[in-house]
C-alpha cells in the first residue's frame, strides 16, 4: 500500500489555485478551495492538458486548453455528468502544515 507523500506546505498553494506534483509515478494536481485541499489526476482525459494550470471556481477546475470542467472533489466531468467521464481522485491530508497525497500503487487502483 502506498504511503502519503508530502508535496507542499499549505502556504505554497494559494486559495483558488492548483499546483502539479509527481507522486508515486503519477502527476497529481492539488487544489486549494474554501473547503480544503483536493487532489486529482493532473492530466485532462480529453487531450492531456495540465489541470493544475486551470481556473478554479465553485469547486471546479476548467481545463486550460478546452475549458472542460472537472469537480476537484470527485473528479466528475461537470459539462456532461451523465457521461460518467471522470478523472482519478486521490486522498489528501494536512499534517503540521504539510500537504500530503496518497496515490495507490497500480495494483491497488480499480
Amino acid at each position: 500500500m502506498a504511503d502519503f507523500e508530502t508535496v507542499a506546505t499549505e502556504d505554497e498553494i494559494p486559495m483558488g489555485e492548483g499546483r502539479a506534483f509527481p507522486v508515486n509515478g503519477r502527476m497529481v494536481a492539488v487544489f486549494r478551495t474554501d473547503d480544503g485541499f483536493h487532489a486529482i489526476n493532473d492530466f485532462c482525459p480529453h487531450m492531456g492538458a495540465s489541470l493544475a494550470g486551470g481556473h478554479v471556481e465553485d469547486g471546479a477546475v476548467y481545463c486550460p486548453w478546452h475549458a472542460w470542467r472537472f469537480c476537484v472533489r470527485d473528479g466528475l466531468w461537470l459539462d456532461n455528468p451523465k457521461s460518467q467521464i471522470r478523472t482519478d481522485i486521490f486522498e489528501v491530508r494536512v499534517v503540521d502544515g504539510n500537504i500530503q497525497v496518497r496515490v495507490p500503487e497500480p495494483d491497488e487502483q480499480e
